[in-house]
This record gives structure tokens, C-alpha cells and sequence, in this order.
């Protein structure tokens, strides 16, 4: 193993100065930690219900090429069952293979296993810190019975994209040939390539004819009501040998688990829905939700165990394109305005119609629609050219009613077809899949939002509707036996930090209850101080009286249609010596949707440090409201509301002995549709050791839908300078430096925003990315670092195992927080947690799943999820434990808040930020708007949406 950086260093470290370690390298196949604790691991991920795939995404060498792996490569794709954390997980592998085999051609052989194959840390073991309890996870655990499983190809001629359409195919061949052909086998279909048989064939190759009836034929085509459309189906046993591995397994029996409802619901990605799966509900503007529930086949230490969690989506109402088109224009006789249409045009885009005046169902797909009233829409037919008007009375003796409505697009460029929107009818089941505006996802959320109780109890009706057990496919022919009921889980509950206020108030120190606190007899940590201030009010209805009237210039009232006016006033009103603002504080206007503008013009354009405020909470006088903004501007001016009096103390393992970074990143990426907009990367860092209590952020435009993030570290070569490095965690680290006088001895770094199937890909090109960085900085220099995915986007829920037993529930009925996780349910052998940090608000509280990829510091379970847990309590913004780590957190916010400088949020979502190049199709990023100095530096970027420890700084950085 190599040796780790930082190692035997003073306490007066500087970035200068040399360091003793060499680089440990970041090799795929390698960072396996040397000795009993070694983080070597063989075989392969499982977490196929997640959607997984073991990434294969090759990054850049690293500077550091010793290798650290003193494992050879395993010698077969097979899982490895060592490393074992419980009995039941030892023998996880082992039964599944012997249950299930996968047949191959005899005289095929399998592949070599890569030895550059990620291998993810093994876990050090089980938490055993806090008070210990019982909950209850929606995981369903599946028995498996010995069967011989075999994997066969399958093509369709001429091919077809919708799976909807593969399935009704496969079904009408099984019908058909179940009895004779098929040898009585009934193959899972997975609606692409691929289907699966518990058992083989009696053939190994063959071809079937199937027709299915043409009711939806093509616009172009010339077909007839009741014409069959003829298939050819090629199946044959895959010419390739399926790869032995445990998350292949668990991906046969996924498809075998989601044959039958994939055929009775509607598919979107993992989950299920139709109206038949709970009552339907109204989110207006011609959108309803549907209930359903998400499936997911994991492995965990229990053996397989299927995820099952209820949800709901929003889907297009089955109505005329013409009552569609009423909710953003209620008079249909007077053509659309260029505002209305283009919103219709952008709702419209992509969704199926059905027409039926011909006697028969046309299916086509909207591609656009017509810039002119429909009665002004010419084409030619039959050597003729006439308007859509005439064509439907002449050709169908249809007199169109609303001819000044544009009529919609559908076909090709060559072949464009129009249709009359009173005709067009939205097709059943479509999801929608465009940004919701708020009052739908206030519509939708209220709908959906249930208590644990509440919850778990529909968790279990879906379930047992299903009837997997009764499922002759999923029974009988595969041996998949599902059980009951939700699986009890052994838990434990962390108990909070101590918070340290200043010695001065009344309450020095406060021990939080319930993952909440108040600042009732306590002085923040460090007080920052704001000596010019006014406050600019955009409000009708505000009581002037709320305010202290001593500001730098007088309080004002301005209209909210001339918001930029009235900032750039206020700038050239405190522009003068002894007058140089420090802190603006704004009443939004009335309406909504004015704040990122707002922000964008104070931060981007005048250098004006702000603070937003609803109108209603300031006019309401409550002073638990007023101390949350006195909170959020306390940082914005240079002080610390809290910190941990264990880090105060230095009494947290793996922080508070050495200078420690610990940062956070996240990716966000554009609302489907918005095409030409960025997605935007985060990356925040504590800025202050041992409290890691302040943050400094960077954020960057990068391509379209990228996920990893491409300015962790960059060079570029000058002709006068050389090679000039640069990046985020270059500059990030460097801030450190000068804001502790100490250089970084250790790196923890939390990512949020990354799937299953992302991270060998993140790992590999992100942790490089830090070695370079560190490389960059100086000769050798390569601090150990410890990488955690951070979850939130998954469906186990906990519950408590006794609704009413109050001492095991909060107020709501949610688990405590602190309750985590690390067994049964969690990874056969690798090294992650759930963790409930926060006090449920409403609904049922989602855990957040920490998985660590890489780790070089070597934490016990309990060092890791205390740390995780105990900064939960130290987000600045509120006087409450939340949900996920705060560097996470804020790095999440801080890509929200560069959204708003690149996007019109007043264009129902449309996004200005980028323009796509017609070579290649590739996607030309435009860098984002720079922060002017004055407000980097004083740290005060992020007002009533979100902010960050004193002297926070967000420098802009585009990709060229």
C-alpha cells in the first residue's frame, strides 16, 4: 500500500513546504487499502433494480502511476464471496449460483476479468455507537428455488421502438406456440433483446411469423382499417456466453419480477403506473397524476430482496388538443399570441395524438406547430393546393369550427402532415415529463404526501395486490418466492452533538431534541456586524413599520415591472465614500417568479450583496421568521451562528486531529426538453479547521446531461507561462490554505447526484482529477481522501416497528433522527449506510444512502456515520438537523443558484443559456456570467434561497 499523505506533519503545515508521503495512486483495479482492513475488492457490483451497470468509462492516467493493489485479478467473472460481514451474506453468492445457472453454448469460453476493474471498498465493519432499535424497511425478501435459466436473443423485423408494441408481439408468439414450439416454456420478456427461459428450448435458433391487427396505422401509409401488420421473430441462444455474476442473476430475475405488471400498466423507468393503482387527481392546465409503485430487485445482506415503494406522476389528460389549448387560452375564435403559442408548441411537442374521423384510429406524433391560423395553412395533394380548412370539408365533409387556431405539425420535413386541433385527441397514458410549475407541484405534493403510517400500509396493499406468488411465470416456471411482508431491520439511534453558541449568552451550549433547537438565550458563534444597509420594497402590501428606519439612504418602494431600474438606483445612491453597502434587503413583489432575476441582476451586474424576504412573513411579525433571516444574514456579513463543540474541542476522529477539507459537489442538469441549457457542476469546501463550519463554492457550465464533473482539474499549456493549471479543487484548496494558514493533510468528499450505474465512471475520472489537483499544487503532495455518494433519489423508506410507541417516532409519526442503518438491508459487503438525520416535516421521511467508493483515511463504520450525522446539525440556515450532509447540501444550491443566472424563469422554463452548434450536433457552452468582486468577497451570495458560511465565494467558471 502506499503511503498516505499528510502523515507526521506539524500543526503549522504549509502548501509550501514539502511533503513526506508519496502520492498513493488511483489506478482501476488498485485502491485496496494493504492489512486487514484492506479495501481490495473482487467480483462485480450488484444493485441491478437500481438501473446498475458497472461503468467501464476509462479517465486519464493519473501523475501517480505506483501501483497499490496486491490482489491479483480474479481469474473469473463469478462474485467473490470473501470478505463475508454476516453468515447470511456469505452464502448469498454461493446459493444464488447453485439456484440459478445460466446456459452457454458447450464449447464457449468466458471472457478474462479486467485487472484494471473497479473494485469498491469492502466495509470495516458494523456501526455500533447509539441507542439500539427495531424498524421496519420496505424490502420484501425473495426465496429462490433451484433453476437452470437460459438466455436467448431475440430480433424483430422490421424493428420497432415501442416496447409497448414488442411486448403485444412476444405475448402473441407465446400464445400461439406456448404448447408446441416453446416446449410448454414461458420466456421472460425484457420488451428489447432479450428473453429468458427457466429451462432450455427445443431449439436453439428458429423463426416465427407473427401478425398483429393494424388499428393505428401510419399516416403515410396507405393501409385499411383491419389490416394486419406481419412480423418476423428471430430467437436464438445467445450467441455470446452471459457473464456469471451475481448482478447479471439479479437482472434475469428483475425482467422474470416485471413481466406481468409491464404488460397490464404503464412503464416509466422503474415504476408502474395506471388509473386502476389508486384514484387519479387534477394538477391543472391539462395535466392529472396517476398512482403507482416503483420495483427494484436488490442484493442486500439478507439475500434479494425487492424494493417496493408507492409514487405518483404527472401524465397529459385524455382530451381534445382543443381543451388542452383552453387552459392557457380560453377564447379558441381569435388566433393564439406569439407568448401563448410558443407554450402550447412546447407542451405539445413529442405527444401522441389520436384522430378518428376517418372511421378508424390515426396515431401520430406532434412535432410542432403552425406559426399561422389554420384557415392560412397551405399545402398541396393531389397536384392541388389548397388550406387545411378546405382539404377536411372537401376530402372529409368535416366544416372545422376553430380555424384561427394554428393547425399542429406532424411527419417529416419531406412529408409534413397537419391536423386540425378539435380532431386531435391526447392519447391515454402519457407521461409528462416537462417542468411543473409550482402550483402543480404544490397540487401534486399535497396529493401524495402521506404519513408513515399511512404509507407503509399502501407499501403493503400494492404488494399484496401484485400476488407475485400466485404469478405462474414468477412461481411456477422461475421459483421466485416473494414474502409477505416488510422486513424488520436491527437499527441504532445517534444521538445529537452539542451545539457551541458564544460564552456571553445565557446558553452557551445546546444539546438538540428531536433534530431541532432555538435561539432563545443564545449569541451566535461569531456575530458579524452591518453598518450600511436600506432596504429597496418591490411589496403593495407591507407595513413599513417592521423596519428599523435608519438605514444608509431611506427606505423605498419601487414597482415590480421595474425592478432592474430600481437596483441599479440603489447602487448609484451608496456608490459614495462612507456609503458603500453592505447589505440590501428586498421585499419581493407580490407575484412570484421575480426572485432569480433579481439575484442575477444584484450579483452579476451591480456587485450588490442582497437579502430577499417574502412579503406575507415579513407583514406577519412572527420573530421565529426574523430569526432565521437574522441567521442567514449573519453569515452573509462574516460571522458563525454555531459550530460543534466536539470539533471546538477537537474531538472528532479523522478531522479535528489534522488539517481536514471536506467538500462537497453536485451536478444538476436541465428540466427534459430545455435542449439548449447546461447542465451546471458545484463544488464547495470548508473553508475554516477545525469548526468546518464555512464554505467556499465554484460553479461551471459543462455539456449538456453531464454527469461528471469536467473542471475538477484542467491544464492548459501558455506559450509565455508554460503549462497553467487550474480547476476547482486547485483553487479550493489553495482557498484553504490561505484562510487556515494550514494545507489540507486530509480530503473527505462527498458527491451528491450519482446513480448506481455512474459510479465507477465518477470514481474514476473525479478521484484522478483530485490527484491531479493536489499533483499541481505541489511535487508529491497527495493527502488521503475518502469519496461518499450521496443519496437521495432512492425508494427504501424506514418505518418505525411500533406506530405508537412515541419514544421511537417523532411528533409526526417519523423515525428519530439520527436512526441509521448499515445491515440486513444495506450492501452484501460493501461500505454504505442509511441515515436519518432530519425531522420529517411532513409526509414520511426519505434516508439519505451514503456509499463510500474509495478510502484511503480508513474510517470505522461509526467514525463515518457520526461525522456524516453530527454536520447535519451544522447547516447555517435553520436551527434544525437536515436530510443530507451540508457540503452536499450547499453545492446542491449553489448549481440551483447558477441556473438562475442563465435561464428565464419568466419563459415558462425556457432556457437562454447555450446555443447548440450545427457541426456535429454538439452542444456549444456559453460560460456563465461572472459575480462581481465586492460580492465573492464579502461572501453573501445566496439570500433567502439558500447561503453559506461567512465569506462565501462563488467564482463563475465556463467551459470553453
Amino acid at each position: 500500500m502506499s503511503r498516505r499523505g499528510g502523515g507526521g506533519r506539524r500543526p503549522d503545515s504549509r502548501l509550501d513546504q514539502p511533503t513526506q508521503a508519496r502520492a498513493p495512486s488511483f489506478q482501476r483495479g488498485g485502491g485496496g487499502a494493504a492489512g486487514p482492513r484492506g479495501r481490495g475488492r473482487q467480483g462485480q457490483r450488484g444493485g441491478a433494480g437500481s438501473g446498475s451497470h458497472s461503468g467501464s468509462g476509462a479517465a486519464p492516467s493519473s501523475p501517480h502511476t505506483a501501483s497499490t493493489s496486491t490482489e491479483p485479478a480474479p481469474s473469473s467473472p463469478s462474485v467473490s464471496a470473501s470478505a463475508p460481514s454476516s453468515s447470511s451474506v456469505s452464502t448469498l453468492v454461493e446459493e444464488t449460483e447453485q439456484k440459478l445457472t445460466l446456459a452457454a453454448p458447450a464449447a464457449a469460453t468466458l471472457p478474462p476479468s479486467s485487472s484494471r476493474a473497479v473494485r469498491l471498498p469492502v466495509r470495516p465493519g458494523f456501526g455500533t455507537r447509539g441507542r439500539k432499535c427495531v424498524v421496519r424497511a420496505n424490502h420484501f425478501m425473495v426465496q429462490l428455488a433451484k433453476r437452470d435459466i437460459h438466455h436467448y436473443d431475440v430480433s424483430i423485423d422490421p424493428e420497432v421502438t415501442s416496447q409497448k408494441i414488442n411486448r403485444e408481439i412476444i405475448s402473441q408468439l407465446i400464445n400461439l406456440y406456448r404448447l408446441t414450439n416453446l416446449g410448454e416454456r414461458i420466456p421472460a420478456y425484457d420488451g428489447m433483446k432479450s428473453i429468458y427461459t427457466a429451462g432450455p428450448l427445443p431449439f436453439e435458433s428458429k423463426e416465427f411469423i407473427i401478425t398483429l391487427p393494424d388499428s393505428d396505422p401510419r399516416p403515410s401509409s396507405s393501409a385499411s382499417p383491419g389490416t394486419e401488420r406481419q412480423f418476423r421473430v428471430v430467437i436464438r441462444l445467445a450467441s455470446q456466453p452471459y457473464v456469471y455474476t451475481l448482478q447479471k442473476f439479479i437482472q434475469v430475475l428483475d425482467v422474470v419480477l416485471r413481466a406481468a405488471p409491464s404488460e397490464k400498466h404503464t412503464v416509466v423507468g422503474r415504476s408502474f403506473f395506471s388509473t386502476d393503482l389508486g384514484p387519479m387527481g387534477q394538477l391543472g392546465d391539462g395535466i392529472e397524476y396517476w398512482r403507482g409503485y416503483f420495483q427494484s430487485l436488490r442484493p442486500t445482506q439478507f439475500g434479494l430482496s425487492l424494493n417496493i415503494d408507492v409514487s405518483a406522476s404527472s401524465f397529459y389528460k385524455p382530451i381534445l388538443v382543443t381543451e388542452f389549448v383552453q387552459y392557457y387560452c380560453s377564447d379558441l375564435s381569435r388566433p393564439l399570441s406569439d407568448q401563448v403559442r410558443l407554450k402550447v408548441k412546447k407542451a405539445l411537442k413529442g405527444i401522441k395524438v389520436v384522430l378518428r374521423h376517418m372511421g378508424y384510429n390515426l396515431s401520430c406524433k406532434i412535432t410542432g406547430i403552425t406559426s399561422q391560423p389554420m384557415s392560412q395553412v397551405m399545402f398541396t395533394c393531389d397536384n392541388e393546393t389548397r388550406s387545411v380548412v378546405q382539404y377536411f370539408l372537401e376530402k372529409h365533409k368535416i366544416a372545422l369550427q376553430f380555424t384561427s387556431l394554428p393547425a399542429l405539425e406532424a411527419g417529416t420535413e419531406e412529408r409534413r402532415i397537419y391536423l386540425p386541433m378539435e380532431l386531435s385527441r391526447i392519447v391515454e397514458g402519457q407521461r409528462y415529463t416537462k417542468r411543473l410549475n409550482e402550483r402543480q407541484v404544490t397540487a401534486l405534493l399535497r396529493a401524495t404526501c402521506q404519513r408513515p403510517q399511512d404509507r407503509e400500509a399502501n407499501i403493503q396493499m400494492m404488494a399484496r395486490e401484485n400476488a407475485y406468488n400466485e404469478d405462474t411465470l414468477v412461481n411456477n416456471k422461475f421459483g421466485i418466492q416473494v414474502a409477505d411482508g416488510l422486513t424488520s431491520v436491527d437499527a441504532r439511534i445517534l444521538p445529537a452533538p452539542m451545539l457551541k453558541y458564544h460564552k456571553s449568552g445565557r446558553e452557551a451550549s445546546v444539546n438538540p431534541d428531536f433534530g431541532q433547537w432555538n435561539m432563545i438565550n443564545k449569541k451566535m458563534f461569531n456575530g458579524g456586524t452591518v453598518q450600511v444597509w436600506t432596504c429597496m420594497n418591490f411589496s403593495t402590501r407591507l407595513n413599513h413599520d417592521v423596519f428599523n428606519p435608519r438605514p444608509v439612504i431611506p427606505i423605498s418602494s419601487s414597482n415590480p415591472n421595474q425592478i432592474e431600474k430600481a437596483l441599479v438606483d440603489v447602487r448609484n445612491k451608496t456608490t459614495q465614500p462612507g456609503k458603500q453597502l453592505q447589505l440590501l434587503i428586498i421585499i419581493l413583489p407580490d407575484v412570484s417568479r421575480s426572485y432569480g432575476r433579481i439575484k442575477r441582476v444584484c450579483e452579476t451586474e451591480l456587485g450588490i450583496v442582497s437579502q430577499c424576504c417574502q412579503p406575507k412573513h415579513v407583514s406577519s411579525g412572527n420573530m421565529q421568521y426574523f430569526e432565521n433571516v437574522a441567521l442567514k444574514i449573519n453569515v452573509k456579513v462574516g460571522g458563525r451562528n454555531t459550530v460543534l463543540d466536539d470539533a471546538v474541542q477537537k474531538r472528532i476522529p479523522l478531522v479535528t486531529d489534522r488539517p481536514t477539507i471536506i467538500f462537497g459537489a453536485d451536478v444538476t442538469h436541465p428540466q427534459p426538453g430545455e435542449d439548449s441549457s447546461p447542465s451546471i457542476a458545484a463544488v464547495v469546501a470548508s473553508m475554516d479547521w477545525p469548526e468546518v463550519t464555512k464554505y467556499r463554492g465554484l460553479v461551471s457550465a459543462q455539456a449538456h446531461n453531464e454527469e461528471i464533473i469536467q473542471d475538477l482539474y484542467k491544464s492548459i499549456k501558455d506559450p509565455q507561462r508554460g503549462l497553467v493549471h487550474g480547476g476547482m479543487i486547485r483553487e479550493l484548496l489553495i482557498d484553504f490554505r490561505r484562510s487556515t494558514n494550514f494545507k489540507p493533510h486530509r480530503i473527505i468528499f462527498y458527491r451528491d447526484g450519482v446513480s448506481e450505474g455512474q459510479f465507477s465512471q465518477v470514481l474514476l475520472h473525479e478521484m484522478n482529477a483530485i490527484r491531479q489537483a493536489c499533483a499541481s499544487i505541489e511535487e508529491g503532495y497527495a493527502p488521503p481522501v475518502t469519496f461518499v455518494v450521496v443519496q437521495k433519489r432512492h425508494h427504501t423508506r424506514l418505518f418505525p416497528a411500533d406506530h405508537n410507541r412515541h419514544g421511537l417516532t417523532d411528533k409526526r409519526g417519523n423515525i428519530l433522527p439520527g436512526t441509521v442503518v448499515d445491515t440486513q438491508i444495506c450492501h452484501p459487503t460493501e461500505f454504505d449506510f442509511y441515515l436519518n438525520s432530519h425531522a420529517g416535516i411532513q409526509g414520511t421521511s426519505r434516508p439519505t444512502h451514503y456509499h463510500v467508493l474509495y478510502d484511503e483515511n480508513r474510517f470505522t463504520a461509526d467514525d463515518l456515520q457520526m461525522l456524516t450525522n453530527n454536520l447535519c446539525y451544522t447547516y447555517a440556515r435553520c436551527t434544525r438537523s437536515v436530510s443530507i450532509v451540508p457540503p452536499a447540501y450547499y453545492a446542491r444550491l449553489a448549481a440551483f443558484r447558477a441556473r438562475f443566472y442563465i435561464e428565464d424563469e419568466t419563459s415558462a422554463g425556457g432556457s437562454t443559456g447555450g446555443t447548440r452548434s450545427t457541426a456535429e450536433g454538439s452542444l456549444a457552452i456559453r460560460p456563465l456570467p461572472v459575480i462581481k468582486d465586492n460580492v465573492k468577497d464579502r461572501g453573501a451570495l445566496f439570500g433567502q434561497y439558500c447561503y453559506f458560511g461567512s465569506s462565501f465565494k462563488l467564482d463563475i467558471k465556463g467551459r470553453n
